[in-house]
């Protein structure tokens, strides 16, 4: 058997240069399989309101924005994208119809949520199926349960969750996008023990753990891929003695689990911050990172043959 490239990026949260940068990887990189490790969809509605003279007004970046004609507003658009925001054209009457409703919020946000993955997964099933590439994507905690349905129906692209799949002749991956509990309290978190429950039962299924991959957003705790910086209960950052107090906020069960099973390799997400590669046993654990906001996609190529990790080499751009 020949290597197998495997191209991972995770955390692009709704950025559409980052996303189209992660499916084009597959060509630039000559990746066989492209993973990516969860935290898909954005996380704000831009609303870009109709004027009486036909012009649209929308507050940006803390920027009072105003557009004159339909090429000015598409460039706002596909700016507003490429962010991890979702451009929304409205009117005054609208908005105040919405006003705070949050059910009616929580649907609108859902709806752009899906159209805009739709968009993202049709242009990639055209690209991936041409190379005949193979995409595992798995939401992430942050993920609202409701884009799921979003992945039916593609040959080339797959959401991986709760399943074992090969991806190649002789390795298998197991994958789960939800984390433990955060001070955020996103769509896609359980408690340590049913975070361990749900790997378990997965890595039962392998056939050949050494050649398994455990795709889980969340990183191990304690292992150089979770540390970021302490929040309080109000989620404000926290000082000691002056200097930022710094924690792991990984995953004991993820970490129990890499222990007992001692897979392959682990990929993981979740901590921004923390682009770092670390060994836990003989399971070579990584991170790439993720600085979506400014457009980068951070990833890492993993280049396997039948038995053994070869190389791994982080990128970005």
């Amino acid at each position: 058997m020949g290597m197998t490239r495997i191209f991972f990026a995770t955390d692009v949260h709704g950025s559409e240069r980052t996303f189209m940068k992660f499916v084009n990887c597959a060509k630039f990189y000559k990746a066989n399989v492209l993973i990516m490790g969860g935290d898909i969809t954005g996380k704000l509605v831009v609303p870009l309101i109709k004027q009486p003279d036909n012009s649209f007004v929308a507050s940006f970046l803390g920027i009072d924005r105003r557009v004159k004609d339909k090429n000015e507003l598409d460039e706002l658009e596909k700016t507003i994208r490429f962010t991890g925001y979702y451009p929304y054209r409205t009117t005054h009457e609208e908005m105040a119809e919405i006003g705070s409703d949050e059910k009616k919020i929580e649907a609108l946000f859902q709806k752009l949520m899906i159209e805009g993955l739709n968009r993202w997964l049709s242009i990639a099933e055209e690209r991936l199926k041409a190379a005949k590439i193979k995409c595992y994507i798995t939401p992430g905690n942050d993920d609202g349960l409701h884009i799921d349905q979003c992945f039916k129906g593609y040959e080339y692209i797959t959401n991986p969750e709760d399943q074992v799949v090969q991806i190649d002749d002789h390795h298998e991956m197991i994958s789960t996008g939800y984390s433990n509990i955060t001070p955020f309290e996103a769509p896609r978190e359980l408690p340590e023990d049913k975070l361990y429950e749900k790997i378990e039962v997965m890595a039962c299924k392998v056939q050949k753990m050494q050649n398994c991959t455990f795709n889980t957003h969340c990183p191990p705790i304690n292992s150089e891929l979770d540390t970021c910086q302490e929040l309080d209960a109000t989620l404000k950052p926290v000082f000691r003695s002056g200097q930022p107090s710094m924690i792991g906020a990984g995953s004991t069960s993820v970490r129990k689990a890499i222990e007992k099973f001692q897979p392959l390799l682990g990929l993981h997400g979740h901590i921004h911050e923390c682009r770092s590669a670390a060994k836990i046993g003989r399971t070579l654990c990584l991170n790439p990172g993720s600085q979506y906001s400014e457009g980068i996609l951070n990833g890492v190529i993993v280049n396997i043959d039948e038995k053994s990790v070869k190389s791994h080499q982080f990128t970005s751009g």
